[in-house]
């Protein structure tokens, strides 16, 4: 908030929303009914998705990743909702949680955590179709969608998403699935909701039929969790990211479907529909300005000890008070705020690095 103070701006509405990895899409929720609603004013709103994802030792740790995402909310935007066509489904679930507040690293149940995000997934998914087809008056396919963003724990469950929701057309009927596809998925066309969650066989059958429908739908938005890891909060808007970063010109008037997920659990799909629009808030200038082929390039590469190493130290002070931090900061951005201090009161300190770029009249060289 101290930024906002520093330029004289404390008229201010809107809090952190803090709920696994579906905060995120609850404060985009609750921004863009603010600017849809009687109560907007006419000024933006502003999303901030960011999260670290961090594990204790073990097999999930190389999963995790960190990263922040934000989405500024206005009028006339290239990117906007089909507020009807939603989703939801919400469910009590010990899938992943983290009951221990002394401590950063979650519990996970991982082949429960799994099956949650199929059945929300299916959930949602049905949900979704039905109001399609009250609203449009059709059936509702993946072929009414040109691309499918999903959270994005790790890529090899955004491929059984994908397939997941093919395999739904198949017992819907739905004109997604050809005839080679329907002989193929035939043998798994009686077995109950559980059972599909648990078959191996089901799952391999449906990625197969799925495959040329994944690397045209869901492939192009994979770039960055599968460079960065798991994000959390941001995962999904990074690979939403990722998909404009690759087809920026050529998504004009294309329906994107959206799932978002959070352990606990909550989910939601949603629909987008994108056009050119006008710079600076066209697709191609928001591609431009984003450079993700620059900002990957410019990561830094440490060894696995040094990485280790640095979550000791993260253990250490987690919750604690009373040190200084680092005073290098010769990998950081610049531009970048990071913190320097928490006193006795554990009250946090932070510092900005100067920026190489200059700014006149309060705009940037990028031209916001």
């Amino acid at each position: 908030m101290q930024i906002f103070e520093a330029c004289g701006n404390t008229d201010i509405e809107g809090v952190d929303s803090t709920n696994a990895c579906y905060g995120g899409t609850a404060a985009l929720f609750n921004c863009v009914n603010w600017v849809e609603s009687a109560s907007w004013d006419g000024r933006y709103g502003l999303v901030v998705c960011t999260d670290s994802a961090v594990y204790a030792e073990g097999p999930a740790r190389p999963t995790g990743g960190a990263a922040a995402i934000a989405l500024l909310i206005g009028p006339d935007a290239p990117i906007t909702f089909e507020s009807k066509l939603r989703g939801s489904h919400m469910a009590h679930a010990y899938d992943f949680y983290k009951p221990n507040l002394a401590s950063e690293y979650p519990v996970v149940d991982g082949k429960l955590s799994q099956t949650c995000y199929l059945m929300a997934l299916d959930s949602c998914y049905k949900y979704f179709c039905h109001k399609f087809e009250k609203f449009e008056g059709k059936q509702f396919s993946v072929n009414d969608a040109e691309y499918f963003v999903f959270h994005s724990p790790y890529n090899k469950l955004v491929q059984k998403s994908f397939a997941r929701l093919l395999f739904n057309d198949f017992v819907r009927n739905a004109s997604s699935v050809d005839e080679a596809a329907k002989e193929k998925l035939a043998p798994f066309a009686a077995l109950t909701g559980d059972e599909s969650y648990q078959s191996r066989d089901l799952e391999k059958a449906s990625q197969q039929v799925a495959k040329p429908l994944y690397d045209t739908k869901v492939q192009p938005t994979t770039l960055i969790p599968k460079q960065v890891g798991n994000m959390y909060t941001a995962s999904i808007y990074a690979a939403f990211v990722s998909l404009i970063h690759n087809k920026h010109n050529t998504l004009n008037d294309k329906r994107v479907i959206l799932f978002s997920y959070g352990s606990g659990l909550t989910a939601t799909m949603f629909s987008l529909r994108l056009r050119e629009g006008q710079k600076p808030f066209s697709l191609s200038n928001i591609a431009s300005i984003m450079n993700i082929e620059k900002k990957l390039k410019s990561r830094h590469e440490i060894q696995p000890e040094k990485f280790v190493e640095t979550l000791k130290l993260m253990e250490h002070r987690y919750g604690a008070k009373d040190f200084v931090t680092s005073k290098d900061y010769s990998l950081l951005a610049p531009g970048t705020y990071y913190l320097t201090e928490v006193d006795t009161m554990y009250r946090r300190f932070y510092s900005k690095k100067p920026k190489d770029a200059s700014c006149e009249n309060g705009t940037v060289e990028n031209g916001h």
